[in-house]
């Protein structure tokens, strides 16, 4: 159990990361690097090249993605059971059906 513990304790702060870094550069690209001719130079904030912000939001966003998937896969019976209590038909009582 420890070890299934500390496993998800990696994936979830590893996705935390990935989604801040994903977050922090998308912003960056939005407001500091728009799109657009760079007319005649290159777009750079805080001394980093446009194309290089793009490259480490890219692939942070791909490494969120699938660390969110192993997210769900160590998660899942957790995910089937809550999903089973939430949608599952309760019998009704007799108060119940006398209203309708």
């Amino acid at each position: 159990m420890k070890d299934k513990n500390k496993l998800n304790y990696l994936v979830d702060f590893l996705a935390f990361f990935s989604f801040l870094i994903t977050g922090i550069t998308g912003l960056v690209l939005f407001f500091f690097l728009p799109g657009g001719v760079p007319q005649g130079r290159y777009q750079e904030f805080l001394g980093i090249l446009k194309s290089s912000w793009s490259f480490v939001h890219d692939w942070s966003g791909i490494i969120f993605m699938v660390l969110v998937i192993i997210h769900f896969v160590l998660h899942w019976s957790w995910i089937v059971a809550m999903s089973k209590n939430i949608f599952k038909k309760r019998p009704q009582n007799d108060s119940e059906k006398e209203q309708k």
